[in-house]
């Protein structure tokens, strides 16, 4: 039987000599595990549509349950992450992200939605890195079920408290802490914890339509990656490396 479907290739994973397998996420069947024979032979015409982050239309030949690529075509290939390796890094956690969030044979179209905004806001948008890494991150604990609850302090009703919990996904005033329960806080501006709220509830397709100035930006981001990790209990490799690449340009 053939599948026609439009899917972003999250991983590619080497399965022999010639042949690969790619994680695929797609709009109609979620996660899938394809295999792609000859992709890693110099020539094979399968090169540029089955590439890390690439987005295309593949069809698939299934057969007990078992994916197979038989053609594939290019819709988006991001080209301008691929020239920037600090991009690259940040799109390549994206993508893991997307994996570990996802899976196989469940529809998650919003997800996908999400990251692919977000590759084209990296490769096309003048829009920060920061920005997109902290709205990205947030939103993805959102869509899997980890919203955090912003409303106001969880002791006192205080709207704009202090401090937030990144283990408990709460608010609190430092005034009110009780240092009985177990968690890790993070200090919060109001407008901080405005960004935070506006990218929990706004139209999807308007998640990066806000501004901050940098220093609140750096918050933002640093709440959003503990958030996130703390809820998925898991840190990524290509998180790790783009935070490297800021450590190594301050050596230089």
């Amino acid at each position: 039987m053939y599948l026609t479907i439009q899917g972003l290739v999250l991983r590619i994973t080497a399965y022999n000599d010639t042949d690969a397998l790619l994680t695929v996420l797609t709009r109609s069947h979620g996660k899938l595990t394809v295999k792609a024979r000859g992709l890693r032979r110099k020539s094979s015409p399968l090169t540029a549509p089955c590439q890390l982050l690439a987005y295309g239309e593949f069809t698939l030949f299934e057969h007990r349950g078992y994916y197979t690529i038989n053609e594939a075509t290019s819709l988006e290939l991001f080209h301008s992450l691929r020239r920037d390796i600090q991009k690259l890094s940040l799109a390549t956690y994206i993508a893991q992200v997307a994996e570990t969030l996802s899976q196989e044979d469940m529809q998650n179209p919003e997800l996908l939605s999400l990251t692919l905004n977000s590759l084209y806001a990296l490769s096309k948008l003048n829009i920060s890195e920061t920005l997109v890494k902290a709205a990205f991150e947030l939103r993805c604990a959102c869509l899997a079920g980890y919203m955090p609850d912003l409303q106001s302090c969880q002791y006192c009703g205080e709207h704009y408290p202090d401090k937030f919990d990144i283990t408990q996904g709460q608010l609190e005033c430092s005034k009110c802490r009780n240092y009985e329960t177990h968690g890790i806080r993070m200090p919060i501006t109001p407008g901080v914890l405005d960004a935070m709220r506006y990218i929990c509830s706004c139209d999807p397709k308007l998640v990066f339509s806000f501004q901050l100035g940098e220093d609140s930006l750096i918050m933002l981001s640093q709440l959003t990656e503990g958030y996130l990790s703390a809820q998925l209990e898991r840190g990524f490799s290509a998180l790790d490396f783009y935070k490297s690449l800021f450590v190594e340009s301050t050596n230089i």
